[in-house]
């Protein structure tokens, strides 16, 4: 009982540390959109890969040297490129959401856009941190509540002579 604990005790620390990189990254797609959507004609969905791109970017820097610097840091470019391909996906998922309500519905005013693009991130974020986690910011061996059997060792009561 007290390992699936400390699993769980360490899997609501990696999920805090998640949500909060995210919850600033967040805030940086969200604020880059709006900024971009502002000072130019681009349509949203322009607007919003831009400002996913930036978020991105953001997102890296904060999983790996704060939520995940424990992790795996062999191969960097192996976590890096897959990194890379799990975050295009996130973003053709978000931006997905963001396309369907703006061409699909037709419901492209400032604040449907804000909604919808909010909500391709939630949908999107659940993807992402099960791929980040998973595949590319892996736990090193011995962590993750995967942790090696204790041996039982007779004492010299239960040896046999």
């Amino acid at each position: 009982m007290e390992r699936r604990s400390s699993g769980l005790q360490r899997l609501a620390r990696e999920v805090a540390k998640f949500g909060a990189v995210g919850g600033a990254g967040v805030l940086v797609n969200l604020g880059v959109f709006n900024l971009v959507r502002h000072v130019s004609d681009l349509p949203v969905v322009r607007a919003s890969i831009i400002a996913t791109i930036v978020a991105i970017v953001f997102n890296y820097l904060g999983f790996r040297y704060w939520t995940y610097r424990d992790r795996d840091r062999g191969g960097r470019p192996r976590e890096l490129m897959l990194f890379l391909v799990f975050s295009v996906i996130g973003l053709v998922i978000e931006n997905g959401v963001l396309y369907l309500a703006t061409y699909g519905f037709g419901w492209d005013t400032p604040l449907q856009s804000n909604v919808f693009k909010f909500v391709g991130i939630g949908v999107a974020t659940l993807f992402r941190f099960w791929s980040y986690r998973t595949w590319v910011f892996r736990a090193l061996p011995g962590e993750g509540g995967k942790e090696p059997v204790a041996r039982h060792e007779p004492d010299s009561s239960e040896r046999v002579r």
